[in-house]
């Protein structure tokens, strides 16, 4: 579940895209899942279902990150956390490559989320000037 803001400032772009890459991974996942959760021809399960819980791990810990680097006040603390952040996006945005190369019908919103990862990087530029 992802908290709520901590203030009553409205939002941040960065705290809602955030939100907005959480809810579409969760249903990128929630589709391939049920795709990948059939057995292969000799017994095992696939092994890339693991990436579509991935993927949605790491989505949900973008906005803790976010309001931990807001919360801080000295600059270098900042700069940990928006490090942090850059991190899992980088994690995030491999594990939905990895998911395009899967025999799933859901891979084929991954150019979605991927595309919303690439505007979160840019809201991420403008954020972290802001230090």
């Amino acid at each position: 579940m992802i908290p709520s803001f901590p203030n009553r400032l409205p939002p941040s772009p960065i705290y809602k895209k955030a939100q907005e890459i959480f809810t579409l991974s969760r249903h990128i996942s929630s589709y391939i899942t049920d795709d990948l959760a059939v057995l292969q021809e000799d017994g095992n399960e696939d092994p890339s279902i693991y990436f579509g819980g991935d993927i949605v791990q790491q989505s949900v810990s973008l906005v803790p990150e976010i309001m931990k680097a807001e919360s801080q006040t000295y600059a270098e603390e900042k700069h940990k956390y928006a490090a942090s952040l850059t991190r899992l996006v980088n994690r995030l945005h491999k594990n939905c490559e990895r998911l395009e190369r899967t025999n799933s019908n859901g891979k084929d919103f991954l150019p979605i989320l991927r595309g919303e990862l690439k505007k979160f990087r840019k809201l991420q530029r403008n954020w972290m000037l802001t230090f």
